[in-house]
């Protein structure tokens, strides 16, 4: 029996970055606009980018205790949840995470910062257009509540909804999902 179906190839999942500089909002602006996200069926992923060195694993705990013993990654598991501590060689890009572990069940990586690399991005401005230096390559858009003339379209602040709107728009899901579960 021969079939015209044909599995879609496995396209790379989208990541548009949130950059801005330090305390301009961009975690807040992410927190709001992955419920719009999430409500018109995307799965969505973040990787956040931290200029200084982070510890999340608490002291006492089993798996701090086995990092401490040694491993190079300790994975916890629970029904639902998923949580790894690894050592990584150097900076890992943002896709680089995404290729090594998110599945192709998501629909949008959410990046908050990696304001220099090519990205499409989003800039969020709080005072004028030079506060931050950034790549414009990419650039889908400034989020501001000051005027700010950069070619690309300008939401305010509280515009979450035209601002899910665009990135739905640049970014449209290539998973379709049942309604209940949005199961892939």
């Amino acid at each position: 029996m021969t079939s015209d179906y044909r599995p879609v190839l496995s396209m790379a999942v989208p990541i548009v970055a949130v950059v801005g500089r330090s305390n301009s909002g961009k975690t807040t602006l992410i927190e709001r606009v992955i419920p719009e996200l999430v409500r018109a069926g995307y799965k969505v992923a973040t990787v956040k980018h931290t200029g200084h060195g982070f510890d999340l694993d608490t002291e006492g705990k089993d798996s701090w205790r086995h990092k401490r013993a040694g491993a190079s990654s300790v994975v916890v598991l629970s029904k639902g949840s998923m949580a790894m501590f690894a050592d990584v060689s150097d900076q890992l890009r943002v896709e680089d995470v995404r290729d090594r572990f998110l599945d192709h069940t998501y629909d949008l990586v959410i990046a908050e910062g990696w304001k220099h690399e090519g990205y499409p991005k989003i800039v969020i401005i709080r005072e004028q257009a030079g506060e931050i230096t950034i790549s414009r390559e990419g650039l889908l858009a400034v989020v501001s509540d000051k005027p700010v003339d950069l070619q690309v379209p300008l939401f305010g602040l509280d515009d979450v909804a035209g601002i899910a709107a665009l990135i739905m728009k640049q970014f449209p899901r290539l998973q379709p999902r049942s309604k209940q579960g949005l199961e892939a």
